[in-house]
Order: C-alpha cells, then sequence, then structure tokens
C-alpha cells in the first residue's frame, strides 16, 4: 500500500476546501490515469498528479491555478541578443 505523508494530505484538503461553492466547467484525465484536472468557475484550475521520484515512492502533486485577468493566460518571456 502506498504510502502518503500527512503533510500531502493536508494540501489536498485545503485545495479542495477552496473549491467549496465553485461549479466544474470541465474536467479531463491523462491517458495513463497520473493527472486529474479541473476546470472550474472563476477561471481556477485544480490538478492532481502523482509524480516519480527515483528516490522513492511516487509523490502526491496538487495544485490550485487562478488565472490573472491581466495577463491574458500568456507569459511573454523575451530573449535579448548578446
Amino acid at each position: 500500500m502506498p504510502h502518503v505523508s500527512l503533510h500531502d494530505l493536508r494540501r489536498v484538503a485545503d485545495a479542495l476546501a477552496m473549491l467549496k461553492g465553485r461549479t466544474i466547467l470541465g474536467a479531463s484525465v491523462r491517458s495513463d490515469f497520473r493527472q486529474l484536472k479541473l476546470e472550474l468557475s472563476e477561471g481556477v484550475v485544480l490538478v492532481v498528479a502523482l509524480e516519480n521520484t527515483e528516490a522513492g515512492p511516487p509523490r502526491l502533486e496538487v495544485d490550485l491555478v487562478r488565472h490573472s485577468d491581466q495577463a491574458g493566460g500568456q507569459l511573454e518571456v523575451r530573449f535579448d541578443a548578446v
């Protein structure tokens, strides 16, 4: 049975608590079932993934992403010539 740390479980619980009252607009699962992405109202995306580590058992990753209205959802990176 895989071991999940208490810290990881608290992160999952905190992320899920922030979803209360929001509407799920879309959901997708990666073909290998290692990532779940929920698109929610107000531009919020919840990503739950299982990440392999070389130094031990897989690690549970939970990310709650809020899209900024000002950024438009894109990041512009400029490379200056030297």
